[in-house]
C-alpha cells in the first residue's frame, strides 16, 4: 500500500494545479525551508542537535529537496524523476530512526509541523497573488498527500532497517572501522588486534572515500575488502590501499549516478585525516566549486588548503586588502581581477590584457592605481603572498554556480556572486 501511494498520486493531484502557481512558491522556498527546521528542532527535542552536524545536513537537505520537488511536481507534473531523490531521503531518514533505536513518532511529528508550516506560509502568500480558493482547496490536497508520501517512504526504509542487520558488513568490522577514524588515534596493536578479529587483513595505507548523502548502494558490487558505513547521514568508505582504476570502476556499478570525493592514501592510523579531507572535497563539490562525479583530493590539495577554514582567510582579507572597501563592487572586481592576474602570471601589460581581453593601457592605469592603494605591501614579500592568498581563494570561491531555483539541490547552498573579494565577507 505505501508504495501504491508513493508511486503517482501526489503528482495526479499536482497535475490539476495551474503550473505558474510553482513560479509564485519558488521564491519562497530558501526562508521556508529555514522556518520548517527551526519550528522541528524547536518542536521535538531528538532533531535539536546542531545544524553542523551529521543529522542536522540531512534534515536540512531532506527539507530542501522536499520542498523543492513538491514545487517541481507543479511546474512539470510526472516530467521529472527527482521524486526519486526525494524519496530516496525519506527512506534514509526512516532508516536512520530505526538505526538509533527510536520509533517512527518524531519523524511522524516532523512531517506534520512541515505541513502545518508550509500552509501557514501559503495562507500568508496567497491573499498577494489573488489565488482563488478552488485553487487553494487542490494545492491543501496535494501538499497533504505529499506528506503522506513522504512519511510512507521514511516508514518503508524504517521497516526495512528493523528487517535486516544495519549493514550487510559483519559488525566486528562496523566496530574496526569506528576504531579506524576514532579519536584519538589507536595504537598498532589495538587496530591489529580488531582487525584480526575481523578476519580484515591491516594494510599499510587506506583511502577514505565520502559519499553524497542518499546514495542508494548495490552492495554486492563492493569488493570484499571495502569496509563501509553508507547508511548514515555522512556516507564513507574504506578502501584498501591507494584509489586505483579497478577501484573506481568498482565504485561506479556500487554506487550509480552519486557523486563521491576520495581522500588521500594515508597510514592506517591517520584514517581520519583522509575522510576529513575527502568530506571537506565533497562538501565543495557539491556547491560547485570542484567539478565532476569523482573528486580526487590528491588533485585538488591547494584548493582544499585555501578554502579550509574560510573565516581565516576572511581575516587574511580584511588585513591584507580592506583598504579596497571604499570602492564600488565594479572597480573592487577590475582592479583584483587585475591584480590576481598580475600576481599569477607576472606577465606583461599586453599579456595580461591578452588574457583579460582588455587594452594594455587599461591594464597599466589599473596597475598604477593598485600600487597606490597598496602601498609598499606589493614589495614586502610577505604582504604580496598573503594578497595572494585571498585573491586565489576569493577566485576559487566564484567559481560556485547559482543553483537552479526549479532544480532540487543535493546539498544547502550560498548562491553564487560575481567575483570579487565579497566571496570571503
Amino acid at each position: 500500500m505505501n508504495r501504491a501511494l508513493a508511486s503517482g498520486v501526489p503528482a495526479e493531484r499536482a497535475a490539476h494545479l495551474p503550473p505558474r502557481l510553482a513560479e509564485l512558491i519558488r521564491p519562497e522556498l530558501p526562508s521556508l525551508a529555514e522556518e520548517i527546521v527551526a519550528e522541528i528542532r524547536r518542536a521535538i527535542p531528538e532533531y535539536a542537535r546542531p545544524l553542523d552536524g551529521p543529522y542536522g545536513h540531512v534534515l536540512r537537505l531532506g527539507v530542501e529537496r522536499n520542498l523543492a520537488v513538491f514545487a517541481e511536481r507543479i511546474a512539470a507534473p510526472g516530467g521529472s524523476p527527482s521524486g526519486d531523490e526525494s524519496a530516496g531521503t525519506a527512506r534514509m531518514l526512516g532508516q536512520y530512526e530505526a538505526h538509533e533505536g527510536r520509533s517512527m513518532d518524531s519523524l511522524q511529528a516532523a512531517y506534520r509541523i512541515g505541513g502545518q508550516v508550509a500552509w501557514r506560509r501559503v495562507m500568508k502568500v496567497a491573499p498577494r497573488h489573488d489565488i482563488s480558493s478552488a485553487v487553494l482547496s487542490r494545492l491543501a490536497d496535494a501538499l497533504l498527500t505529499y506528506m503522506d508520501e513522504l512519511a510512507a517512504q521514511s516508514l518503508d526504509g524504517y521497516l526495512h532497517a528493523k528487517a535486516r542487520p544495519i549493514l550487510a558488513l559483519d559488525e566486528r568490522r562496523r566496530r574496526l572501522l569506528r576504531l579506524l577514524l576514532a579519536a584519538p588515534r589507536p595504537d598498532v596493536a589495538e587496530l591489529t588486534e580488531a582487525a584480526d578479529g575481523a578476519g580484515w587483513p591491516l594494510p599499510d595505507r587506506v583511502t577514505l572515500v565520502a559519499v553524497e548523502p542518499a546514495a542508494h548502494c548495490v552492495w554486492t558490487a563492493l569488493d570484499e575488502d571495502v569496509l563501509a558505513e553508507l547508511e548514515c547521514p555522512e556516507p564513507h568508505l574504506l578502501l584498501p590501499g591507494p584509489f586505483t582504476p579497478e577501484r573506481r570502476a568498482m565504485l561506479d556499478e556500487a554506487l550509480p549516478g552519486r557523486r563521491i570525493a576520495v581522500g588521500l592514501a594515508m597510514p592506517a592510523g591517520q584514517a581520519a585525516d583522509s575522510l576529513r579531507w575527502a568530506r571537506r572535497a565533497l562538501d565543495l563539490a557539491l556547491d560547485g566549486v570542484l567539478d565532476g562525479p569523482v573528486t580526487l583530493c590528491e588533485e585538488n590539495l591547494v584548493t582544499l588548503w585555501l578554502l579550509s577554514d574560510p573565516a581565516l582567510v576572511e581575516q587574511l582579507t580584511r588585513r591584507r586588502l580592506g583598504v579596497l572597501d571604499g570602492m564600488t563592487a565594479g572597480q573592487q572586481d577590475r582592479l583584483t581581477e587585475t591584480l590576481r592576474t598580475w600576481l599569477v602570471t607576472r606577465g606583461t601589460a599586453a599579456e595580461i590584457a591578452e588574457r583579460l581581453h582588455i587594452h594594455p593601457q587599461t591594464v597599466r592605469y589599473r596597475m598604477r592605481k593598485i600600487e597606490q592603494i597598496l602601498g609598499d605591501a606589493l614589495a614586502d614579500p610577505e604582504a604580496r603572498f598573503g594578497i595572494e592568498i585571498a585573491l586565489r581563494a576569493a577566485h576559487l570561491r566564484s567559481r560556485r554556480p547559482a543553483p537552479v531555483p526549479h532544480r532540487p539541490a543535493a546539498r544547502p547552498r550560498t548562491p553564487a556572486r560575481p567575483h570579487s573579494l565579497r566571496h570571503l565577507r
